[in-house]
C-alpha cells in the first residue's frame, strides 16, 4: 500500500447544493472533469474528541487554528479492514491532512487502550503527540455519506466531491456497527467541495458565479454536534415538564 497519500495541503471550499443545481453543475462540469475510478462510495467516519467535546467546540468558534482526529473506512469495514486514521489541521484557511494506514482492529487498540501498531512513520509520530497532548481522546460521533468524486481532465490535482445522504449518529460509535444515522441534510441537498492546491481556476470560478452558486461554512462534525446538543437539551426540557405534571410515579 506505499502508493496511498499520507499527507495532503491544500484548500477546500464547500458549497450546498440542491438537486437542480447538483444536476446542472454535473452537466457543466462535462468535458473538464471525470469521475474517478471508484465512482460512488460511501465514506465511514468515527471522530474522535475529549468527553467535554472540546475540539468540536473550539472548532465551532472558527479559530485561526483548528485540528480534528477520526477513523476512515471505505464501506463498512470487518475488523481485519482496512482504514484509515486521519489527522486534519486546518491554519489560515489551509487544510494539511495526515493519515496513516491501519487495520480496524489495529486503529482500535492504539486509539482506545494505547497499544502501539507495529511499525513506525512521521505521521503516526504526530498522531501520537496528539492522543498524549489531549489524554483522554474517545470516540465521539459516527458520520457516513454517499460521495462522488471528480477530478480535473487538465489538471488532475483538482478535485470535487459531491455528498450525500449524510447520516449521523452518536451511539454504536463503531465502523462495524453499519452505515446507519439520522440525516444530516434537507432530502435533495448536496454538500460540494471543492479542493486545489493553489488558486481555483478561472473557468471553475465564472461557471459557478454564473449560477450563483457560493461558498459556506459547513463542518459535517459540528453541525451533527449541535444537532447532539438541541436534541439533549429537547429531551431535558421534556422531562422536567413530565416531572412537573406529576409524571413520576416513585413508590
Amino acid at each position: 500500500m506505499s502508493d496511498i497519500q499520507t499527507t495532503f495541503q491544500r484548500y477546500e471550499v464547500k458549497y450546498l447544493l440542491d438537486e437542480a443545481a447538483y444536476r446542472r453543475l454535473r452537466k457543466k462540469l462535462e468535458g473538464r472533469m471525470k469521475v474517478d475510478q471508484y465512482g460512488k462510495t460511501t465514506i465511514c467516519n468515527v471522530y474522535y474528541d475529549t468527553p467535554d467535546a472540546r475540539l468540536i467546540r473550539m472548532s465551532l468558534e472558527k479559530p485561526v487554528y483548528k485540528e480534528k482526529l477520526r477513523v476512515r473506512s471505505y464501506g463498512v469495514p470487518q475488523k481485519d479492514g482496512i482504514v484509515f486514521l486521519e489527522l486534519k489541521k486546518k491554519y489560515k484557511g489551509v487544510v494539511y491532512k495526515r493519515r496513516e494506514t491501519m487495520i480496524l482492529q489495529e486503529a482500535s487498540r492504539y486509539l482506545e487502550q494505547g497499544e502501539m501498531p507495529g511499525f513506525d512513520s512521521q505521521v503516526l509520530h504526530e498522531i501520537d503527540w496528539f492522543l498524549k497532548y489531549y489524554q483522554d481522546i474517545c470516540p465521539a460521533m459516527y458520520i457516513a455519506y454517499d460521495r462522488i468524486a471528480l477530478y480535473g481532465l487538465e489538471d488532475s490535482t483538482l478535485r470535487i466531491t459531491f455528498d450525500c445522504n449524510i447520516r449521523w449518529r452518536d451511539e454504536q460509535l463503531s465502523l462495524q456497527s453499519g452505515s446507519w444515522g439520522d440525516p444530516l441534510l434537507k432530502q435533495g441537498q448536496y454538500l460540494m467541495e471543492i479542493k486545489i492546491a493553489q488558486a481555483m481556476p478561472l473557468w471553475l470560478g465564472e461557471l459557478l458565479d454564473r449560477d450563483c452558486i457560493y461558498p459556506v461554512s459547513f463542518s459535517k462534525y459540528g453541525i451533527a454536534y449541535q444537532k447532539q446538543q438541541r436534541n439533549m437539551k429537547s429531551h431535558t426540557k421534556t422531562e422536567e415538564q413530565y416531572e412537573d405534571k406529576g409524571g413520576s410515579n416513585c413508590a
